[in-house]
């Protein structure tokens, strides 16, 4: 039986993602759609923007995914990184349950039931924890199915919740989210059991590798936060700044267009790409990285270009017939945001290169930079313009500079790297 190569893995892994994703977003993005329709829309962006704040906690655990993948790859003592894993999610879900829970019932003062919360706390920590197992072991047939399963799961939920059992439309949301979390958890539990048997909770022997290890994942965690914090301040920006009216516009059509492009084309770069370019790099295979960078540079083109001038011909036409007249002034924000979706794919793709090379630290500041960016960029275009726009322009370009460091970072890799070639054949 032949071997794949790097570059036959990331494509097929990256292809099947792309379709089951696109099932996913049809079945999710039409459910949005269809609650746009009737519930009213503060309901809406208050839902949202407490699952936001949620995910922001937990979601630094996915941070810890890049660097179980980078660990694994080099060491492959997976018993030490999944307990240490386990340890630091134990901690996060019990902060999150402390600290945030507190934050949203009582400062925010958004009205939802204690139990809802904490149901979605415990889901979304138990899905995290399996996902990021998946990831680590190359599991993409799970991972790829998980991705239609779960809206489909959350559908199936709401309609129990609100048409048999007569819950108000914000709780069967709440519940239906808390339930699909909690089975996509169970189902990637089964699935990898049947294939790998993690050892049970233990303690730690730590060497040099976990060590780092460790340093890597806190590191990633930030940048993780990070990441989610740039989505996050534009919400804030919006809040801040704009009516509510605006802000339902940004949650209900703009964010989710950014979230599913993301989920087709800039998150199969970290599930995919970065372990086979870890992989590659620890093989020192120089030509399979090359032709993984050409592959992820021509999708870029090819999507980026073809969405901007989607949008800048038929934004308000596809607005329009989607969504309730109300929503019409979503379309400009996604025509501006169109401009700079190809450097959020470019971007993926050079900080997976870096991590690979165990540089987290770099790709952390990198990220920095973005934030540093899309603030001090909006207070300048708000000087220009008071239209909400400002905002996901200042998004844009926070993307921007980071692909431009992002590039500086990645040319110093490949000195370096021809630099030692060089020298190991002088050596012969």
């Amino acid at each position: 039986m032949m071997q794949t190569t790097a570059i036959e893995r990331v494509k097929s892994a990256f292809i099947a993602g792309l379709w089951a994703t696109l099932v996913s977003i049809t079945i999710g993005f039409g459910f949005k759609i269809w609650l746009a329709q009737w519930v009213a829309k503060e309901d809406l962006a208050l839902y949202h923007t407490s699952i936001d704040i949620i995910s922001l906690s937990l979601i630094l655990m996915t941070g810890f995914r890049s660097s179980m993948v980078v660990s694994y790859s080099q060491t492959q003592n997976d018993k030490d990184i999944t307990n240490i894993f386990r340890y630091s999610l134990i901690t996060m879900v019990l902060l999150t349950w402390g600290v945030v829970l507190p934050y949203i019932k009582h400062t925010l003062h958004i009205p939802v039931e204690y139990f809802h919360l904490v149901g979605i706390i415990l889901g979304m920590g138990f899905k995290v924890y399996f996902t990021n197992q998946i990831a680590m072991y190359r599991m993409y047939n799970i991972s790829n199915k998980v991705t239609w399963m779960e809206p489909l799961a959350q559908i199936l939920v709401f309609f129990i919740c609100f048409y048999l059992l007569g819950q108000a439309p914000i709780a069967s949301l709440f519940i239906s989210m808390m339930l699909s979390s909690l089975a996509m958890a169970g189902f990637m539990f089964i699935s990898r059991r049947k294939q790998i048997a993690t050892t049970p909770l233990d303690s730690v022997n730590m060497d040099s590798s976990l060590v780092s290890f460790v340093k890597k994942s806190f590191t990633a965690s930030l940048e993780a936060g990070a990441s989610i914090l740039m989505i996050y301040i534009t919400v804030l920006l919006t809040v801040a700044h704009f009516s509510i009216e605006e802000l339902g516009d940004f949650q209900v059509v703009v964010r989710p267009v950014i979230t599913y492009l993301t989920l087709l084309f800039v998150f199969p770069i970290y599930r995919f790409v970065l372990p086979e370019l870890a992989v590659c790099v620890r093989n020192s295979d120089i030509q399979q990285i090359k032709q993984i960078k050409k592959w992820i540079y021509k999708l870029a083109a090819i999507v980026g270009s073809g969405f901007f001038i989607t949008m800048l011909l038929f934004s308000h036409d596809i607005v329009t017939w989607v969504f309730p007249p109300e929503y019409a002034q979503a379309a400009p924000v996604l025509m501006h945001f169109s401009m700079f979706f190809i450097f959020m794919i470019l971007n993926a793709y050079q900080l997976a290169f870096i991590k690979a090379h165990g540089l987290f630290t770099q790709s952390l500041m990198i990220r920095i930079s973005g934030i540093l960016g899309l603030i001090v960029s909006y207070y300048i275009y708000s000087e220009v313009t008071d239209n909400v726009v400002a905002v996901i322009l200042a998004l844009g370009t926070g993307y921007l500079l980071m692909f431009i460091l992002s590039s500086l970072v990645e040319r110093q890799i490949n000195r370096r790297a021809h630099g030692s070639i060089s020298m190991e054949q002088k050596i012969k």
